[in-house]
């Protein structure tokens, strides 16, 4: 039994709150948890000047801790990015990139920004699962107005993270649980079960090549359970692919 009562392979409770903030072209509350991460998507009718005059569109990401987040005050970062905020937020904006058809999104950018409220863990897969639903959001609207054709979804995308704890792989950590595995593994797949991203870092002894293998197909299993909670908030038609 772990320190919250769930089973090894048993996600926190996942609970999405659609439209969160009225101005947004999409959004959406999503709580892993205790974790809490807002997500705001909005469109931009330009590019970046790098990416001008290519007919195809950007999508990118933005990610912060919020002060008391976290049990002591965090700092804004007022001065630059942290290395940590730096990486986190190339990896939500990769990982959305996966869900979408640049080129029939046309010369706009979607920009998602995931602000944490409160964390408890897990607030990079938190971001990545709830920031697709704040994009599909966006992206319906812009559909529904007829600016883009359909089909600029190409597929869903969530992720989740795990770790063995006292030897034994565990999904979606709670920051008890995340403080104290010997590895720390974040997926990111699509709903055709393709991967997106694995990161994986030995926090101590390495592990072997056999505790990968499991990562993933525990990983399948908590995010087949997320992509079906994305489906439920956007009806079972937004993002189906591959």
């Amino acid at each position: 039994m772990r320190f919250d009562g769930r089973a090894w392979n048993e996600m926190r409770p996942v609970h999405m709150v659609p439209g969160f903030v009225e101005y947004a072209e999409g959004s959406v509350l999503i709580e892993v948890g205790e974790t809490r991460v807002l997500c705001n998507a909005t469109v931009e009718d330009s590019v970046p000047r790098w990416r001008s005059g290519s007919g195809a569109g950007w999508v990118t990401a933005e990610y912060a801790l919020l002060p008391r987040s976290t049990h002591q005050r965090t700092r804004r970062e007022t001065g630059g990015l942290r290395g940590r905020t730096q990486e986190i937020r190339r990896l939500i904006g990769r990982s959305l990139r996966a869900a979408v058809d640049l080129r029939q999104l046309g010369e706009r950018t979607i920009i998602v920004d995931c602000d944490v409220i409160q964390a408890d863990g897990g607030t990079r897969t938190a971001s990545i699962t709830g920031g697709y639903v704040a994009l599909a959001l966006a992206v319906q609207r812009l559909i529904e107005n007829e600016i883009v054709p359909p089909g600029v979804l190409t597929a869903q995308v969530a992720a989740t993270s795990l770790g063995p704890v006292d030897g034994q792989l565990m999904l979606d950590l709670c920051y008890e649980e995340d403080s104290a595995a010997t590895a720390d593994f974040n997926v990111v797949m699509t709903g055709g079960g393709r991967l997106v991203e694995v990161q994986g870092t030995a926090e101590g002894l390495p592990f072997e090549r056999r505790v990968m293998d499991a990562v993933l197909d525990l990983a399948e299993v908590g995010i087949d359970q997320l992509l079906d909670l994305q489906r439920q908030v956007l009806g079972e038609g937004a993002g189906a692919g591959a």
